[in-house]
């Protein structure tokens, strides 16, 4: 699925949640998600509201929390515990690109660094909360019209500082923006950390049939401007590659020019080289692997590969560099053939599994397999056949309802 945002009076974490829990992302997924990390304190409520006229869901958390601030390094264990893991990689991304903000901007270390308004409950709510509601809506890409950037200045921990704020500035390298016309803060760091962490594209809406469209509130009312955050969500377009809204078939010979990053490194652990390939995908690359190899000196060595669209090549590369603390990195073009897919749905056993399908096969995607293996005590590749079955008996009845609909039926 794809979901395309219009900032327009600018994205914070909780106007970016609102907006997907009004597309039917289910709040008790999103609350069992934050409630996952183990924090306590805190109740997620999601209202209708009125901005200016215009009808939008309220994401809102209310804590009873008593730290004014955290460390990153907390913050960073805390979301990480969220379950499930692809939560968990979007979410950490988002808070360590937050974190390395405002270290490089305070001078301090990444771990040590103290996020005073960031500090509190509604960091982890807000990013896990997010991760957990696109995850529910089988969200695979998220585009953006230009982030509307407000002016003039903002109150924050460090005093008076202009707005938009240094570390929404520098959270935003790389991406689109143009003037709100607004004098005060229109994009919060937390905003602007998760259209980083999801690798988010910037322009008009992509080849897609409109599923749905739902609208996340901001906190504040502003007479003659509605304070709301449009999303649309849709399914990519058949037979149309996202985009660049060209026609292709199973057939056609095009390619995709993509770029190619790399670091070979030989001292770092085994639980970090797990984490790597997921906290990769989720800052922005297409695909991401690990190679084990033989280094200098005869020491075991791993080549961390991420594939990435162009315009994603910095983040990614920085991001891999940061992970690793690999002292370079390589980049090349590489050519990529794709395929047309689409993803649909089948159940079993009760459990909603997407199942990935191109014109030579088809496959369930794991961590739904996963999830619904452990709920009903079968083993993983039980649930994967099972899946491949119904889809089977999908196209079965798809076919039956297609006969039957012929006139010399």
């Amino acid at each position: 699925m794809i979901v395309w945002l219009n900032p327009f009076a600018g994205i914070s974490g909780d106007m970016l949640l609102g907006a997907l829990l009004d597309l039917g992302a289910p709040l008790t997924e999103v609350r069992a998600a934050i409630a996952s990390t183990g924090i306590t304190g805190w109740e997620l409520t999601a209202e209708p509201v009125r901005r200016s006229g215009v009808r939008a869901c309220q994401a809102r958390v209310v804590t009873t929390d008593r730290v004014p601030r955290r460390r990153a390094a907390e913050l960073i264990a805390m979301v990480g515990a969220a379950r499930p893991a692809p939560v968990a990689a979007l979410a950490t991304a988002a808070v360590t690109a937050l974190a390395e903000v405002e270290a490089r901007i305070h001078g301090v270390a990444v771990p040590d660094v103290h996020l005073h308004e960031l500090g509190g409950i509604d960091t982890v709510a807000d990013t896990v909360g997010v991760a957990a509601a696109l995850h529910a809506l089988g969200i695979t890409q998220i585009w953006s019209a230009p982030v509307a950037l407000g002016t003039g200045v903002i109150v924050t921990a460090h005093g008076q500082l202009p707005a938009p704020a240094p570390a929404t500035v520098a959270l935003l390298a790389g991406a689109q923006v143009t003037g709100a016309g607004a004098i005060g803060e229109t994009v919060t760091p937390t905003g602007a950390a998760l259209l980083r962490a999801t690798g988010c594209r910037y322009g008009a809406p992509p080849p897609m049939r409109l599923v749905a469209a739902g609208y996340g509130a901001g906190t504040r009312d502003v007479p003659g401007r509605p304070n709301v955050l449009p999303a649309m969500l849709g399914a990519p377009a058949p037979g149309r590659e996202p985009g660049d809204g060209l026609p292709f078939s199973p057939d056609d010979d095009r390619t995709q020019t993509l770029s190619m990053v790399e670091t070979t490194v030989d001292d770092v652990t085994g639980e970090v080289l797990g984490t790597l390939p997921g906290l990769l995908l989720a800052g922005g690359a297409l695909d991401a692997w690990l190679t084990p190899v033989t280094g200098k000196k005869g020491r075991p060595a791993q080549v961390i590969t991420a594939m990435c669209d162009p315009a994603a090549a910095d983040a990614v590369e920085s991001l891999l560099l940061r992970a690793t603390g690999s002292l370079g990195a390589r980049r090349y073009a590489v050519q990529r053939r794709a395929l047309p897919r689409t993803t649909t749905e089948v159940v079993v056993a009760g459990h909603r599994i997407r199942v990935k399908v191109g014109p030579h096969g088809a496959k369930p995607e794991h961590e739904d397999v996963a999830a619904a293996a452990l709920a009903v005590g079968l083993p993983i590749g039980a649930v994967a056949s099972q899946a491949i079955i119904a889809l089977a008996e999908l196209a079965v009845d798809a076919e039956d309802a297609e006969d039957a609909d012929r006139p010399d039926a």
